[in-house]
């Protein structure tokens, strides 16, 4: 009996990995960066829509009214206007030019009244007619408040009456010569328990200008100034009492 050693057989590795199923290096980092170089791309579209969005609205931030933009060749905005929108915006810029004259000249105005005026300032005035021989003595309308404020100047020889200072021409006038007295008013209380000092100018004509202020101070240098250019004597007697407004 031969007691040798049988022979051994082999049996061939079936378990193997296939080489070509093995990622190389370069293949994985291939396939880590693919989706990194997309994103990055997606990244950039979106800036550059952001940025066309961006200068899309500011365009239309700064552009004129009914002006359509576009776009030439080169790149660089243009504007493209029909002969009718270039007359209306001549138009409209001739009348933005008429509005600059006009303020000019108020300015202009208000400048030379604060320089050349001897008095000047706003007063609530309100106008009363003395009652002509004859007639019945007028109603007693203490209580109607129809006081308005007027820009008042004293100028020259003459007092004006102006709406608002920015005007260019008076809505009333009087000649100092035409005053033939001045006098205190007693004061007068608002609705709003503000107390108004007053005081009265009448003409010749019969016609009474009532003016008051919440400034004493102004009412007193309208006083004096008055009294001096008219020549007329002063008057510091006030009617006692008070006339509510």
């Amino acid at each position: 009996m031969d007691d040798s050693p049988s022979k051994l057989k082999i049996i061939p590795d079936h378990f193997q990995i296939p080489t070509s199923s093995i990622e190389s290096p370069e293949s994985r980092t291939s396939s880590i960066t693919e989706p990194a170089t997309d994103q990055s791309s997606r990244s950039l579209h979106h800036q550059r829509t952001r940025r066309k969005l961006r200068t899309a609205f500011m365009l239309n931030l700064f552009t004129l009214r009914g002006l359509p933009w576009g776009s030439s060749s080169g790149g660089q905005e243009k504007v493209e206007l029909t002969v009718a929108e270039l007359e209306s915006l001549r138009s409209e810029l001739a009348d933005i030019e008429e509005r600059e004259a006009h303020l000019k000249a108020q300015l202009e105005h208000v400048d030379e009244v604060l320089r050349s005026a001897r008095l000047s300032g706003y007063l609530y005035i309100r106008t009363r007619w003395a009652a002509l021989p004859g007639e019945p003595p007028p109603i007693d309308d203490t209580e109607v408040d129809d006081w308005l404020p007027r820009f008042v100047v004293l100028h020259g020889e003459c007092i004006f009456l102006y709406l608002l200072c920015t005007d260019l021409s008076p809505q009333d006038s009087t000649l100092l010569s035409d005053i033939v007295e001045v006098g205190k008013l007693p004061c007068l209380k608002r609705e709003d328990n503000e107390i108004q000092h007053a005081f009265y100018i009448l003409t010749r004509h019969g016609l009474r200008y009532e003016c008051s202020s919440s400034s004493k101070i102004q009412v007193d240098s309208w006083l004096s100034a008055l009294q001096s250019d008219c020549k007329l004597e002063s008057d510091t007697s006030v009617p006692n009492g008070s006339i509510e407004m």
